[in-house]
């Protein structure tokens, strides 16, 4: 294990110098830059717009803003906001935070939801509630989450209108979120962070509930399920011990997607939501061209790729022994 660690290490590296080459030379490739809407207005001199310039750096050749970024990058630096003008780590933590808030419930959901519907769909196929439930897969499947989540606000909004319950619908926090003791603070979170993540859960497990079910039917009838029946194990055993077990393989060979994810946030729900998450700022960093900002975020969920895959390949080798990387 010490040897594929080592192994995975060093691959990791040039990944990582390949991937924020491509990251930072493809935001490069987008016409103008940060400080274009500033040449566009006759109030700001020439002069003013040389002087900014200089001082974010942007009066430098391309590739010598690349290594100066590359190099602060490996002290932990992922530069400075243009807009912000505050480091790219402390701007970026506390949406990542938040994001993490909404994210983390989201997945635990999303996983509570998919696989039971997923196993019962195998063990009950063709069964009126198999038949029922991938009807309303193949409805979820269809609905992008951002829809599915504007007639969630509709119906709340007249549900409160309605019976007059103060049903969160936006933001993290409610106004008196300060003045609540830390037991309030969290359950106000809680409460805001819900219904983002139960709409997004729901729209999400349409595909891997799918995914489940047709692993599960595929091994099911397998010679080694076969085997074990024969051999007199339960039933509950031969589904859950063996079937379960191998149907989950794939899935968990995608968990290393999922740290990247965590931090990237729940993307157009934040938006529709307005949940103060990393995605709302990443747009917003995307629309002035802040290339730091862009960049920095980027990379970070580079990183966290290339760590969640390592940290997939060993839950891979736990769950099936087969598997084994030294």
């Amino acid at each position: 294990m010490l040897t594929f660690l080592l192994r995975r290490f060093l691959s990791a590296i040039p990944t990582l110098l390949l991937s924020s080459l491509l990251i930072f030379f493809i935001i490069q490739l987008a016409p103008g830059d940060f400080l274009t809407p500033a040449r566009l207005n006759p109030n700001i001199t020439p002069e003013h717009i040389a002087a900014l310039q200089r001082n974010l750096g942007l009066d430098q050749p391309t590739p010598v803003q690349y290594w100066r970024w590359l190099t602060n990058m490996f002290r932990g630096d992922f530069g400075e906001s243009f807009a912000y003008q505050q480091s790219v780590l402390a701007l970026a933590w506390p949406r990542i935070l938040n994001s993490m808030c909404l994210v983390l419930p989201y997945l635990i959901l999303y996983y509570l939801i998919a696989i039971p519907l997923g196993v019962y769909g195998a063990l009950r196929q063709n069964s009126l509630g198999d038949k029922v439930t991938n009807v309303v897969m193949y409805i979820l499947l269809g609905f992008p989450s951002f829809f599915l989540a504007l007639l969630v606000i509709f119906g709340l909004l007249q549900l409160r209108y309605a019976t007059g319950w103060d049903i969160p619908i936006n933001g993290m926090t409610s106004d008196n979120y300060l003045s609540l003791s830390p037991l309030g603070k969290f359950l106000d979170i809680a409460k805001h962070v819900a219904i983002p993540a139960l709409v997004l859960a729901i729209s999400d497990a349409a595909g891997l509930t799918r995914v489940v079910r047709g692993q599960m039917l595929e091994f099911l009838h397998a010679d080694f399920v076969r085997t074990a029946r024969s051999k007199g194990v339960t039933e509950f055993s031969a589904v859950y011990r063996h079937t379960l077990r191998n149907a989950l393989v794939p899935i968990i060979a995608g968990l290393g997607g999922l740290l990247p994810a965590v931090i990237s946030g729940a993307g157009f729900i934040e938006v529709v939501f307005a949940y103060p998450g990393i995605t709302p700022m990443t747009l917003d960093a995307i629309a002035s061209q802040d290339l730091f900002l862009i960049a920095g975020v980027t990379m970070l969920s580079v990183i966290l790729l290339i760590i969640g895959n390592v940290l997939a390949d060993i839950l891979l080798s736990v769950v099936d022994p087969r598997i084994r990387y030294a």
